[in-house]
């Protein structure tokens, strides 16, 4: 049977929703780097800097107990200017601070969907050029020789892999098994 550990994902409606009805042990982490974005998107250029500043010590807490009281110093400072980014993280903080369960060191395998970012990237660069293709099989094709050239790309291990992988054999042990 398929089984999903964790799903880290953009914040896409229904989501959250449509992985626990077909995956209902799956940890759903909402990406990091998309919910800093979403909190950029409508700040003053003259304030983006100073409140990503003042981001930083929610995502980059060790513990979620910080990471909460973080988010709590922010919104005492930027909620009369800005009051939907404070309201946005408490909204999804549940999916959010999932990563913080795991060792400083593997938080990043989880927290960001940017590896899947670029291979979608890749699949935009080849199929942007040629619009028509001749039949489906055509775009199979373009996509296999766009994994195949991103794979032979990717020569470097993802960063603290044994550790992650050592991390997940023991705390998900019931659904991995051995490896």
């Amino acid at each position: 049977m398929l089984d999903i550990l964790i799903a880290c994902t953009d914040n896409l409606t229904g989501m959250t929703e449509s992985i626990s009805a077909v995956f209902p042990k799956t940890q759903h982490q909402l990406c990091i780097v998309h919910q800093i974005r979403n909190s950029l998107k409508y700040v003053s250029y003259k304030d983006r800097k100073a409140l990503a500043a003042d981001l930083k010590p929610i995502y980059t807490a060790v513990t979620e107990d910080q990471a909460h009281a973080a988010l709590e110093a922010f919104e005492e400072k930027w909620s009369k200017q800005y009051p939907h980014i404070a309201k946005s993280w408490y909204n999804n903080w549940e999916n959010l601070v999932i990563f913080l369960e795991y060792p400083s060191e593997i938080r990043k395998v989880i927290y960001t969907t940017n590896a899947i970012e670029s291979v979608n990237s890749q699949f935009r660069k080849v199929t942007k050029n040629k619009r028509v293709f001749p039949n489906d099989e055509s775009v199979f094709k373009t996509l296999y020789l766009s994994i195949d050239y991103i794979t032979r790309k990717w020569t470097m291990p993802i960063r603290d892999w044994n550790v992650a992988i050592a991390h997940f054999m023991i705390k998900f042990e019931d659904r991995i098994g051995s490896l």
